[in-house]
């Protein structure tokens, strides 16, 4: 358990009853009712107030009422302040799906955000809806796989906001097909949009990270604090028939993830990686919902037969809890690799599946 005073978290003071004072946790048990307990406003304040009073040790007990009502996340953001005030980040892919749950999150938690996707409208419209929160967003739409877009991305974003703090290279699609059916064409695009931009995205920032890191090291003798999440998948590490393509890719990301978080540590840049299972967005979703990008002129159909009968046999046989994730909980992962609660995380693939494939 950690306490947390303004945006630095350090551990918790021992509780001042020791166990040997209390005889242990023998005969202590968690009470199976609220009876008595206030609900709705005075209940989240009760929560608030008393978390409030294990923040500043010495603390004389712990009231029970801390082990019987559980913290919301609006109730701890309001203990912690914004794990990302100030920071800049660039989301690729985050018009929609768990990007754009990831780029409002990111807002909320203070950062100032660069919404990227191949779509310009919705690129702008989750820019607005960040805005309208009062969270501060511009938008950079393009193709990742083009030419120039991973340095007018970069040179975009410094432009707006001045630096570069977060990089999140969550752009993707999927084109299917078995191996011995598999066209160059899908093959050379889906390496190009999940390893090969990244890649290039990547090298486009390095100014503005690790050279910018080098000269604080220079004359402060230390670095800003920097990091780059690199969206992989569960398909990277455990293969998917008719997904050869995007299994090759996704894995070579998280290859390409640990080259980085080894020669940008140094300068105080984390590079991780996150490897999804099923989350719920429209390439999970059933292509009879008729969802398609467009790939040098050709349309591609996005999900996979029978999306919403699929994912509920995943949940029932794979996954021990039960069900596929939504896109808020994937952008949470996303948060926590992002902040200061992972200062010293670099060069991992956090598997986020609910449980599956352990």
């Amino acid at each position: 358990m950690c306490d947390v005073k303004g945006s630095a978290f350090v551990p918790r003071r021992q509780r001042a009853h020791s166990d040997k004072a209390s005889g242990g946790h023998q005969g202590r048990t968690a009470p199976d009712t609220d009876r008595g307990m206030p609900s709705g406003p005075a209940q989240s304040q009760l929560r608030l107030q008393v978390l409030r009073q294990h923040l500043d040790p010495p603390v004389a007990a712990v009231p029970a009422e801390l082990d019987r009502l559980p913290c919301s996340v609006t109730e701890i953001s309001q203990l912690t302040g914004q794990l990302l005030k100030g920071q800049v980040a660039i989301i690729t892919g985050s018009g929609q799906g768990l990007g754009a749950a990831a780029a409002e999150l990111f807002a909320l938690h203070g950062a100032k955000i660069v919404v990227s996707d191949l779509d310009a409208q919705k690129a702008e419209q989750v820019a607005d809806r960040i805005r309208s929160n009062g969270g501060e967003a511009h938008a950079i739409s393009g193709d990742v796989t083009a030419d120039d877009f991973p340095e007018r991305l970069a040179t975009g974003t410094v432009k707006q906001f001045g630096k570069i703090d977060i990089l999140v290279n969550n752009a993707g699609f999927t084109w299917d097909g078995v191996i011995h059916r598999i066209s160059k064409k899908q093959w050379d695009s889906i390496l190009a949009v999940h390893i090969t931009a990244p890649f290039r995205i990547i090298q486009a920032v390095a100014p503005y990270m690790r050279e910018a890191a080098k000269k604080e090291i220079d004359s402060t003798d230390k670095a800003q604090p920097r990091t780059i999440i690199n969206v992989s998948s569960t398909v990277g590490v455990h293969g998917n028939i008719g997904q050869a393509n995007y299994s090759a890719a996704k894995a070579a990301v998280i290859g390409l993830t640990k080259t980085v978080a080894k020669e940008w540590g140094p300068f105080n840049v984390r590079c991780n990686a996150v490897t999804y299972g099923f989350i719920d967005t429209r390439l999970t979703q059933g292509k009879e919902a008729g969802k398609t990008i467009e790939v040098g002129g050709q349309k591609v159909t996005l999900g996979i037969p029978g999306g919403d009968m699929a994912a509920a046999a995943a949940a029932e046989m794979m996954i021990p809890l039960k069900r596929i994730g939504t896109p808020a909980e994937a952008a949470g992962a996303m948060l926590a690799l992002a902040s200061p609660l992972c200062a010293f995380v670099t060069g991992q693939s956090l598997e986020v599946t609910g449980g599956a494939n352990m």
